[in-house]
């Protein structure tokens, strides 16, 4: 009674369990709209699900997965409550031909010519019903379809009793039907590889205990522990500690932010320094690490322009070789002739070959570090002229680096940095790490320090030989601690104007001097640039809310860049982005930022870099997921031969056919060769799709070989 009642309450009837796997049977999977490759997506996203698979004929799904109860629940309530976006209007749920009815349809059309005749009648009508009854079906509801070219091709051999050739139809669009399902499938399944998360291991309080636990069994209300140099692997508030938080893909700030308890905290940001008890608010499919996820879900059935437009040509297509078809027949009265025609179209090729090729080419990019959601990115990528730049965080890197030790009062440099350097050497910070590595490098030694004291996100306070040491901000030095810092304010407003930032040194109550860092250049920024150039992009634009002396220096050591905007406000970017848009341009903006999202939807490729945001990231079209702008140059080698790919595969596919549609009006081929030569152009055709992805590894080999070049 128990299991009859939760079948009920679930809308899925539970045919058959084992361990480890389940079989469900609803009728719901019979709705037009329900788009079963997505559903199928859904459940193997779930915790602990191997493999799932539909058949909607059967009207069931089945579903492996790893046995535990918990995750049993969790497949059971994705089918009583599956999201609306799974369904799709339309239609989108076709149902696959399986390898045994493939096989039975080859053994009885092999077998019909040594059946006598009564049993070779009803064996082939039965045969051919289900294939003229879609035809039938879909003239009444879509129109003159490539559903209804194989009805009547079918309806006419059996009317004239070529029994044989009706089974031969039959048996070929099946096998057609099979190896192209097959291949989309392998495709899908590519781009369904790249699901993997980012943490796998998370620590969480429980019972007063800090123990690790699997990524996927946080829930809503845990408390994560992060400590230094940890990702922060959910969307949260914090209940305790003290850190440095990076979150510089996320205001456009080189420094890190102090959070403590109260503050709001966004996945995806690292710990610098300290440690944090985060009350978890989003986890799971919400947080930025499942996105990645759902963005390829998504991908697996969205279309880009060029493939819609593609479509309807198609489309167009199949009333004219239908209406071929009956006109000869009423013309010659030869049915032979007739139904060799209808068995050729050329919708199959051209509608599959494009999900194949940008599916490929996704799933190549993928494992070169690009992440591209959908076709319409793919086929952006290829059209764009103008690639607009963010400058910080992208075309820098980030991180910062000493450009000036200025002492004051008598004292050396090497004693300065020395001095600023002993204070922050177990710091884990940005700027720490920026003056302790350039001490290393002038291989200063360090004078021994005690009572060190870190003030998160303001600076440091220690002794040696007795006398306090303070380094840090200006506003911790004369506002917290009294330290008079205006004989530097001129010394200051120029290294500023260079694009610097400045720490302070004290030492006993006075300012000992001033070190100026700067956000360091990508070593690769340039070459991608110039790479960039020679793939067509005639406009590169630069954007920053620096000083005007600042940008202009940057471009200068970048080179390639066309035009340069300073001092902009968030704002300032959108309004640029359209403006460059009226102007003609069809352009890419790359950033990494909350304040660049306004952007990044404004324009018509939206590029992120790996340590975005998360809003970034979901406004952007291309996220790369390694830290290398040479990725942006691949992408576009990638977008470029998928449309030469696609161009390519439909003049197959019309020339290829038109050729056999010839052929077979004039009497050439009978309806079995004609039908041969129609399913295996397609399925050579499919095959050249598949190669979109092919050229991927060689541009990133290429890359790296020449990343190794410039390193020597």
């Amino acid at each position: 009674m128990a299991a009859k009642a939760e079948n009920r309450k679930h809308g899925f009837t539970i045919a058959h369990e084992v361990e480890k796997r389940i079989r469900l049977r609803s009728r719901r999977l019979f709705d037009p709209s329900l788009d079963l490759r997505y559903l199928e997506a859904l459940a193997e996203s779930l915790p602990g699900v191997q493999r799932a698979r539909t058949n909607k004929w059967g009207s069931s799904i089945v579903i492996e997965y790893d046995g535990n109860p918990a995750n049993r629940a969790r497949i059971l309530n994705l089918l009583e409550n599956i999201p609306k976006d799974a369904y799709m209007p339309g239609g989108t749920g076709q149902g696959a031909i399986s390898l045994p009815t493939v096989g039975t349809q080859g053994a009885v059309a092999g077998l019909t010519p040594f059946m006598p005749a009564e049993a070779a009648a009803p064996t082939s009508w039965l045969l051919g019903m289900p294939t003229m009854l879609e035809g039938l079906h879909t003239l009444l509801y879509d129109g003159v379809k490539v559903e209804v070219l194989d009805a009547s091709a079918v309806a006419f051999s059996l009317l004239r009793r070529d029994y044989f050739t009706a089974n031969a139809i039959v048996a070929m669009l099946g096998l057609g039907s099979y190896m192209e399902n097959w291949t989309e499938k392998k495709s899908d399944e590519l781009l369904k590889s790249l699901l993997r998360p980012q943490v796998e291991k998370v620590s969480v309080e429980r019972d007063a205990r800090e123990v690790r636990v699997d990524f996927t069994d946080l829930a809503v209300g845990d408390l994560v522990i992060c400590g230094s140099g940890e990702l922060v692997p959910v969307d949260g508030v914090v209940v305790d500690g003290d850190a440095a938080l990076n979150q510089s893909s996320i205001t456009g700030e080189s420094l890190p932010v102090h959070v403590s308890e109260g503050d709001s905290v966004l996945s995806g940001a690292v710990v610098e320094d300290g440690r944090i008890k985060i009350a978890a608010q989003n986890v799971g499919r919400e947080t930025s690490m499942a996105r990645i996820g759902r963005f390829l879900e998504n991908s697996l059935r969205t279309r880009s322009t060029s493939q819609k437009k593609s479509d309807e040509l198609a489309d167009k297509l199949v009333p004219v070789t239908f209406a071929l078809g009956l006109g000869l027949f009423a013309l010659t009265r030869d049915v032979t002739r007739a139904a060799s025609v209808l068995t050729v179209d050329y919708s199959c090729a051209i509608k599959l070959a494009s999900p194949v090729a940008v599916k490929t080419a996704m799933h190549a990019a993928g494992h070169c570090g690009v992440l591209l959601k959908g076709a319409q990115a793919l086929d952006n990528l290829a059209r764009i002229d103008t690639i607009v730049f963010d400058k910080t965080g992208t075309l820098t890197r980030g991180n910062l680096k000493v450009t000036d030790v200025l002492p004051l009062g008598g004292g050396s440099d090497a004693e300065l940095l020395a001095l600023a350097a002993g204070a922050e050497e177990h710091y884990s910070h940005p700027v720490a790490r920026a003056v302790v590595a350039e001490a290393e490098a002038r291989a200063l030694p360090l004078p021994p320090m005690s009572q060190v004291d870190f003030i998160v996100a303001h600076g440091v306070s220690a002794y040696v030989e007795g006398e306090q040491v303070l380094v840090g901000s200006r506003h911790f030095l004369e506002d917290d601690e009294g330290v008079d810092c205006s004989g530097v304010e001129a010394l200051g407003r120029e290294l500023r104007s260079g694009g610097k930032s400045l720490l302070y040194v004290a030492r006993s109550g006075k300012l000992a001097g001033v070190i100026a860092l700067r956000d360091e250049l990508r070593p690769e920024a340039g070459q991608a640039l110039s790479m960039l150039k020679e793939r067509g992009i005639r406009k590169i634009v630069m954007l920053t809310g620096d000083h005007k002396d600042t940008a202009q220096s940057i471009a200068a050591d970048l080179g390639c860049v066309d035009e340069i905007h300073w001092e902009l406000k968030p704002e300032d970017k959108a309004d640029l982005l359209r403006e460059l848009q009226d102007a003609g341009h069809f352009l890419a903006f790359a950033g990494d930022g909350v304040n660049d999202a306004p952007a990044l939807v404004s324009a018509d490729v939206g590029i992120c870099m790996p340590g975005g945001a998360d809003l970034a990231r979901e406004a952007a079209q291309v996220v790369l997921l390694e830290d290398d702008l040479r990725l942006l140059a691949m992408a576009r080698d990638l977008a470029a031969n998928t449309q030469h790919v696609l161009t390519r595969s439909f003049q197959a596919a019309v020339g290829i056919n038109s050729a056999i549609l010839l052929a077979a009006s004039t009497g050439k081929l009978s309806p079995v060769v004609s039908a041969f030569l129609h399913n295996a152009s397609t399925l050579g055709i499919l095959g050249y799709a598949g190669m979109a992805g092919r050229g991927a590894k060689a541009t990133k080999t290429r890359s790296n070989a020449a990343n190794r070049s410039q390193e020597k």
